[in-house]
């Protein structure tokens, strides 16, 4: 038996479309995470449910005001920011983060961290010379620094944008493709190239490039070289070798800014290679400078099955440890 019932109008139907997410699993969310049922009819959302689930639903839903007022697409992340900050009472913290926008996309959209954790490694990347960011596949750690490293260069605080990653199978694997070493190893740059279109007019990249503004290169081309002047993404580091990883560190020249990204977890070197980023974690853990960022399966915001699979493994490996 329901205890309490209370009714939210909401101002559009595009502000309920925007609250109820695709297939209305955004109420679904909300209904979890607050033990409220909600039911949308039109522009009316209806709550039920003891008094407790009624209101700290409600406090939910009104704390994505943001969002669904301007008929802005609601994610599940979000909806968890909102709960954890309804849970630790981090109501300025939220709202910082929500009007702390980073860039805008050709599209208009903006670019800002979703989770608080999040927020920490963009705060950390600048005011840190160096930033580690270690965590699993969609937590947006070289998607935000991707967009960290395209404003800052749009803003001319740096003269070049360098994005390099481990191309660990560059070598047998392949080798029978045709092509110099740039191009054998663009389909692992990928990841990074799809950041810069977002922001930048594809007609523009090729230009940049060739005036050496932006540099999409494998490890390989970094040794020998001092960057000055410049941001620098290194993406999949855990596929370095510890070699590779010092290497990299020490190319970091004056007035430049470097984010080392990775999953010490999906370490793709062959067996009994120790990878280069958990090494690193280790020996610079205290160094002063340097920042460590860490983020966890709640800070996913991909599709939302890529958070339970994360965490699904997660778990499975936990297991496999404690047997």
């Amino acid at each position: 038996m329901t205890d309490s019932v209370l009714t939210i109008e909401l101002p559009s139907l595009e502000s309920a479309i925007a609250l109820a997410g695709n297939r209305e699993e955004n109420l679904e969310i909300l209904s979890q995470q607050t033990g409220a049922k909600l039911v949308l009819r039109g522009q009316e959302l209806l709550l039920s449910g003891t008094e407790k689930q009624v209101e700290r639903c409600q406090r939910a839903v009104r704390s994505l005001a943001h969002f669904w007022q301007a008929g802005k697409s609601i994610a599940p992340v979000d909806i968890q920011t909102a709960i954890q900050a309804l849970n630790t009472n981090r109501h300025e913290e939220l709202q910082d983060l929500r009007e702390d926008i980073i860039i805008r996309t050709r599209r208009g959209d903006e670019i800002r961290a979703k989770t608080f954790r999040q927020r920490q490694y963009v705060k950390a990347v600048r005011t840190h010379d160096l930033t580690f960011c270690i965590g699993p596949a969609g937590t947006g750690k070289t998607y935000l620094a991707a967009m960290l490293a395209v404003q800052a260069l749009l803003d001319k605080r740096y003269e070049r944008l360098i994005l390099t990653r481990p191309a660990v199978e560059a070598g047998e694997k392949l080798g029978f493709l045709p092509g110099d070493l740039q191009q054998k190893v663009n389909p692992f740059l990928r990841p990074l190239y799809d950041a810069l279109y977002e922001t930048i007019d594809p007609q523009k990249i090729p230009d940049l490039m060739e005036r050496g503004a932006i540099e999409v290169a494998p490890i390989a081309y970094m040794r020998g070289r001092t960057l000055n002047n410049s941001f620098i993404i290194l993406d999949e580091a855990q596929n370095t070798t510890p070699a590779q990883m010092k290497m990299v560190l020490t190319r970091l020249g004056e007035r430049s800014r470097m984010v080392v990204t990775g999953d010490v977890t999906q370490t793709d070197l062959p067996d009994r290679q120790t990878s280069g980023l958990a090494v690193a974690q280790k020996i610079l853990k205290n160094v002063e400078g340097i920042a460590f960022c860490f983020l966890s399966q709640a800070d996913v915001v991909r599709h939302p099955l890529v958070q339970r699979i994360v965490k699904a493994y997660e778990k499975f490996d936990r297991i496999s440890i404690e047997n």
